[in-house]
């Protein structure tokens, strides 16, 4: 089977900076496009950041120019560099794998169970 673990999340004062990684275990092959949502009490889940397998980025407007999503795919593994942090972006952080390939098993949409990040004012 296919399982993903986050790990970085914490209490940071407003102003500071977290990373977060995301590893994935199992006899894989590869991984298409990976990213990182998050889903604060109330709202809806929300894309933060996504990677493909050649390293395209995409983010979301509230997090430019300070977040950095980045993947070692030698380690299957992806990464989320939070900077300048706000209590707004206080949220449960999950990651996402689209499609991880096994040998012969491919399975789509993998998540993580989530690393809580809180930020303080």
């Amino acid at each position: 089977q296919v399982q993903l673990v986050e790990s970085g999340g914490g209490l940071v004062q407003a102003g500071g900076s977290l990373r977060l990684s995301c590893a994935a275990s199992g006899s894989i092959v590869s991984i298409d496009a990976m990213g990182w949502y998050r889903q604060a009490p109330g709202k809806q889940r929300e894309l933060v950041a996504s990677i493909t397998s050649g390293g395209n980025t995409n983010y979301a407007d509230s997090v430019k120019g300070r977040f950095t999503i980045s993947r070692d795919n030698a380690k299957n593994t992806v990464y989320l560099g939070m900077n300048s942090l706000k209590p707004e972006d206080t949220a449960v952080y999950y990651c996402k794998a689209d499609s991880v390939r096994l040998i012969f098993r491919t399975y789509h949409d993998v998540w993580g169970q989530g690393t809580q990040v809180t930020v303080s004012s």
